[in-house]
Protein backbone atom coordinates (compact mmCIF):
# COMPACT_ATOMS: atom_id res chain seq x y z
CA UNK A 1 0.00 0.00 0.00
CA UNK A 2 1.06 3.32 -0.78
CA UNK A 3 0.31 6.70 0.43
CA UNK A 4 1.37 10.53 1.25
CA UNK A 5 1.74 11.88 5.00
CA UNK A 6 2.23 15.60 4.72
CA UNK A 7 5.69 16.40 6.69
CA UNK A 8 4.93 17.85 10.15
CA UNK A 9 5.20 21.75 10.37
CA UNK A 10 8.11 23.81 12.49
CA UNK A 11 5.58 23.43 15.42
CA UNK A 12 5.52 19.64 15.40
CA UNK A 13 1.66 19.57 13.27
CA UNK A 14 0.34 18.32 10.22
CA UNK A 15 0.46 20.44 7.69
CA UNK A 16 -2.38 18.90 5.75
CA UNK A 17 -5.75 20.78 5.17
CA UNK A 18 -7.11 17.44 4.34
CA UNK A 19 -8.93 15.97 7.00
CA UNK A 20 -7.65 12.82 8.59
CA UNK A 21 -8.69 11.96 11.86
CA UNK A 22 -6.52 13.75 14.39
CA UNK A 23 -3.44 13.18 12.56
CA UNK A 24 -1.16 14.26 14.95
CA UNK A 25 -1.18 10.98 16.29
CA UNK A 26 1.26 10.29 13.51
CA UNK A 27 3.78 12.21 15.51
CA UNK A 28 4.09 8.79 17.68
CA UNK A 29 5.78 7.22 14.90
CA UNK A 30 8.70 9.34 15.04
CA UNK A 31 10.22 7.35 18.29
CA UNK A 32 10.20 4.15 16.36
CA UNK A 33 11.39 5.66 12.73
CA UNK A 34 14.98 4.53 11.65
CA UNK A 35 16.86 6.50 9.20
CA UNK A 36 18.15 4.40 6.11
CA UNK A 37 20.16 5.27 3.21
CA UNK A 38 19.89 4.05 -0.51
CA UNK A 39 21.69 4.75 -3.70
CA UNK A 40 20.64 5.23 -7.21
CA UNK A 41 18.93 2.07 -8.40
CA UNK A 42 19.26 0.01 -5.32
CA UNK A 43 16.73 -2.32 -4.21
CA UNK A 44 14.97 -1.54 -1.16
CA UNK A 45 12.90 -4.81 -0.54
CA UNK A 46 12.23 -7.41 -3.57
CA UNK A 47 9.58 -8.99 -4.26
CA UNK A 48 8.46 -12.38 -2.15
CA UNK A 49 10.35 -10.68 1.20
CA UNK A 50 9.30 -10.86 4.07
CA UNK A 51 6.66 -7.74 4.95
CA UNK A 52 7.65 -6.98 8.35
CA UNK A 53 8.66 -3.17 7.74
CA UNK A 54 7.26 -0.15 6.30
CA UNK A 55 8.88 3.09 5.18
CA UNK A 56 7.79 6.87 4.54
CA UNK A 57 10.39 8.63 2.04
CA UNK A 58 12.78 11.84 3.67
CA UNK A 59 13.84 12.78 0.35
CA UNK A 60 14.14 11.45 -3.21
CA UNK A 61 12.17 8.83 -5.24
CA UNK A 62 11.12 5.70 -4.46
CA UNK A 63 9.11 3.43 -7.50
CA UNK A 64 7.29 0.31 -6.61
CA UNK A 65 7.53 -2.30 -9.31
CA UNK A 66 6.45 -6.07 -10.27
CA UNK A 67 8.29 -7.72 -13.05
CA UNK A 68 5.84 -9.89 -15.24
CA UNK A 69 6.09 -13.26 -15.91
CA UNK A 70 6.85 -12.16 -19.76
CA UNK A 71 9.91 -9.96 -17.95
CA UNK A 72 8.03 -6.55 -18.95
CA UNK A 73 8.06 -4.88 -16.10
CA UNK A 74 5.40 -2.81 -14.33
CA UNK A 75 5.92 0.38 -12.03
CA UNK A 76 2.67 0.69 -9.71
CA UNK A 77 3.91 3.99 -8.00
CA UNK A 78 6.51 6.74 -7.51
CA UNK A 79 6.64 7.72 -4.23
CA UNK A 80 8.24 11.27 -3.01
CA UNK A 81 8.98 13.17 0.03
CA UNK A 82 6.24 12.65 2.57
CA UNK A 83 4.96 9.18 0.78
CA UNK A 84 4.46 6.10 2.74
CA UNK A 85 4.78 2.87 1.07
CA UNK A 86 5.28 -0.79 2.17
CA UNK A 87 2.09 -1.44 3.52
CA UNK A 88 1.35 -4.68 2.56
CA UNK A 89 -1.39 -6.80 3.17
CA UNK A 90 0.42 -10.12 3.27
CA UNK A 91 3.04 -11.81 4.91
CA UNK A 92 5.69 -11.21 1.78
CA UNK A 93 6.35 -8.36 -0.86
CA UNK A 94 3.72 -8.52 -3.90
CA UNK A 95 6.29 -5.56 -5.52
CA UNK A 96 9.95 -4.65 -5.04
CA UNK A 97 10.93 -1.27 -4.09
CA UNK A 98 14.30 0.29 -5.86
CA UNK A 99 15.69 3.76 -5.62
CA UNK A 100 15.02 5.83 -8.68
CA UNK A 101 18.66 8.37 -7.12
CA UNK A 102 19.38 9.08 -3.93
CA UNK A 103 16.97 7.93 -0.86
CA UNK A 104 16.56 8.91 2.59
CA UNK A 105 14.06 6.72 4.03
CA UNK A 106 12.83 6.10 7.48
CA UNK A 107 11.90 1.93 8.43
CA UNK A 108 9.33 1.45 10.24
CA UNK A 109 8.57 -1.97 12.11
CA UNK A 110 5.37 -3.14 11.90
CA UNK A 111 4.87 -5.01 15.39
CA UNK A 112 6.06 -1.95 16.95
CA UNK A 113 3.78 -0.08 14.92
CA UNK A 114 0.74 -2.77 15.93
CA UNK A 115 2.40 -1.75 19.84
CA UNK A 116 1.52 1.98 19.15
CA UNK A 117 -1.80 1.28 17.86
CA UNK A 118 -2.42 -0.66 20.89
CA UNK A 119 -1.52 2.32 23.18
CA UNK A 120 -3.56 5.17 20.45
CA UNK A 121 -6.22 3.94 18.86
CA UNK A 122 -6.35 7.28 16.72
CA UNK A 123 -2.72 5.85 15.06
CA UNK A 124 -5.18 3.12 13.47
CA UNK A 125 -7.78 5.97 12.17
CA UNK A 126 -4.59 8.01 10.36
CA UNK A 127 -3.09 4.30 8.57
CA UNK A 128 -6.95 3.06 7.64
CA UNK A 129 -7.75 6.66 6.16
CA UNK A 130 -4.45 6.44 4.01
CA UNK A 131 -5.29 3.29 2.91
CA UNK A 132 -8.85 4.65 1.63
CA UNK A 133 -6.94 6.99 -0.36
CA UNK A 134 -4.59 5.05 -2.08
CA UNK A 135 -7.63 2.43 -2.93
CA UNK A 136 -9.09 5.19 -4.54
CA UNK A 137 -5.76 6.58 -6.38
CA UNK A 138 -5.61 2.96 -7.50
CA UNK A 139 -8.76 2.77 -9.52
CA UNK A 140 -8.02 6.11 -11.16
CA UNK A 141 -4.63 4.42 -12.46
CA UNK A 142 -6.80 1.09 -13.45
CA UNK A 143 -9.01 3.94 -15.72
CA UNK A 144 -5.87 4.87 -17.29
CA UNK A 145 -4.09 1.51 -17.75
CA UNK A 146 -7.60 0.37 -19.23
CA UNK A 147 -9.54 3.35 -21.02
CA UNK A 148 -7.18 5.71 -21.93
CA UNK A 149 -5.25 6.53 -25.65
CA UNK A 150 -1.56 7.21 -25.53
CA UNK A 151 -2.10 10.91 -25.55
CA UNK A 152 -4.35 11.05 -22.43
CA UNK A 153 -1.84 8.72 -20.15
CA UNK A 154 1.03 11.12 -20.93
CA UNK A 155 -1.09 14.26 -20.24
CA UNK A 156 -2.51 12.82 -16.93
CA UNK A 157 0.51 11.58 -15.76
CA UNK A 158 2.15 15.43 -16.43
CA UNK A 159 -1.17 16.52 -14.47
CA UNK A 160 -0.91 13.92 -12.11
CA UNK A 161 2.94 15.11 -11.18
CA UNK A 162 2.38 18.58 -11.26
CA UNK A 163 -0.66 18.41 -8.14
CA UNK A 164 1.81 16.04 -6.47
CA UNK A 165 3.90 19.03 -6.72
CA UNK A 166 0.92 21.36 -5.01
CA UNK A 167 0.53 22.44 -8.90
CA UNK A 168 3.53 23.56 -9.51
CA UNK A 169 4.00 24.79 -13.13
CA UNK A 170 7.75 23.67 -13.22
CA UNK A 171 8.84 20.70 -11.73
CA UNK A 172 11.41 17.89 -11.66
CA UNK A 173 11.12 14.64 -12.96
CA UNK A 174 13.60 12.52 -11.49
CA UNK A 175 12.59 9.12 -13.23
CA UNK A 176 13.95 8.11 -16.68
CA UNK A 177 11.70 7.97 -19.59
CA UNK A 178 11.99 4.20 -19.41
CA UNK A 179 10.46 4.54 -15.90
CA UNK A 180 7.68 6.80 -17.27
CA UNK A 181 7.13 4.20 -20.20
CA UNK A 182 6.78 0.72 -17.93
CA UNK A 183 4.62 3.12 -15.48
CA UNK A 184 1.60 4.29 -18.08
CA UNK A 185 1.82 0.66 -20.01
CA UNK A 186 3.84 2.15 -22.95
CA UNK A 187 6.80 2.12 -24.99
CA UNK A 188 9.29 4.31 -24.38
CA UNK A 189 9.20 5.63 -28.12
CA UNK A 190 5.49 6.42 -27.79
CA UNK A 191 6.29 8.12 -24.27
CA UNK A 192 9.22 10.33 -26.13
CA UNK A 193 6.92 11.15 -29.43
CA UNK A 194 4.15 12.22 -27.32
CA UNK A 195 6.09 15.13 -25.24
CA UNK A 196 7.74 15.94 -28.63
CA UNK A 197 3.86 16.52 -29.47
CA UNK A 198 2.85 18.36 -26.84
CA UNK A 199 6.26 20.63 -26.77
CA UNK A 200 5.42 21.55 -30.30
CA UNK A 201 2.10 22.62 -29.60
CA UNK A 202 3.45 24.90 -26.71
CA UNK A 203 1.77 22.81 -23.94
CA UNK A 204 4.97 21.87 -21.96
CA UNK A 205 8.47 22.98 -22.44
CA UNK A 206 10.81 20.97 -21.21
CA UNK A 207 14.02 22.67 -20.48
CA UNK A 208 15.99 19.49 -19.70
CA UNK A 209 15.21 15.57 -19.73
CA UNK A 210 14.64 15.53 -15.87
CA UNK A 211 12.86 18.60 -15.89
CA UNK A 212 9.18 19.74 -17.49
CA UNK A 213 7.36 23.16 -17.38
CA UNK A 214 3.22 23.53 -17.80
CA UNK A 215 2.74 26.08 -20.84
CA UNK A 216 -0.75 25.70 -21.22
CA UNK A 217 -2.60 23.68 -18.27
CA UNK A 218 -5.93 23.84 -19.61
CA UNK A 219 -4.77 21.88 -22.79
CA UNK A 220 -3.09 19.25 -20.69
CA UNK A 221 -6.72 18.97 -18.91
CA UNK A 222 -8.75 18.53 -22.38
CA UNK A 223 -5.62 16.46 -23.86
CA UNK A 224 -6.39 13.66 -20.64
CA UNK A 225 -10.13 14.00 -20.31
CA UNK A 226 -10.34 13.25 -24.34
CA UNK A 227 -11.55 16.13 -25.32
CA UNK A 228 -8.63 16.70 -27.85
CA UNK A 229 -5.32 15.19 -29.31
CA UNK A 230 -1.99 17.28 -30.13
CA UNK A 231 -0.43 17.46 -33.39
CA UNK A 232 0.38 13.66 -34.76
CA UNK A 233 3.78 14.07 -35.14
CA UNK A 234 5.73 14.19 -38.63
CA UNK A 235 7.73 11.38 -40.04
CA UNK A 236 10.83 12.93 -39.67
CA UNK A 237 9.99 13.90 -36.33
CA UNK A 238 8.86 10.63 -34.97
CA UNK A 239 12.27 8.87 -36.41
CA UNK A 240 14.68 11.76 -34.71
CA UNK A 241 12.75 10.64 -31.72
CA UNK A 242 12.48 6.83 -31.75
CA UNK A 243 16.62 7.57 -31.77
CA UNK A 244 16.91 4.09 -34.14
CA UNK A 245 20.73 2.12 -33.46
CA UNK A 246 22.40 1.93 -36.30
CA UNK A 247 23.52 -1.14 -35.93
CA UNK A 248 22.53 -4.74 -34.09
CA UNK A 249 25.28 -3.77 -31.35
CA UNK A 250 23.85 -0.38 -30.55
CA UNK A 251 21.90 0.04 -28.02
CA UNK A 252 19.39 2.77 -27.50
CA UNK A 253 19.16 5.24 -25.08
CA UNK A 254 16.93 7.48 -23.25
CA UNK A 255 17.55 10.41 -20.43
Amino acid sequence: MLTHVPPPNSDGQSSAKTTLPQSNALDALECIGAPRSFARDEEIYAEDDVSDNWYRVASGTVRISKLLLDGRRHIAEFCFAGDCFGLDSGSQRVFSAEAVGEVALLRYSLRATERLIEEDPRLARCLCAMTLRELARSRGRMLLLGRMTASERVASFLLEMSKRRDQQSVFDLPMSRVDIADYLGLTVETVCRTLSAFKRTGSITVPNPHRVEVCDREALKAIAEGETCPTQPQPSMMLRDLRLPTSPRASISYA
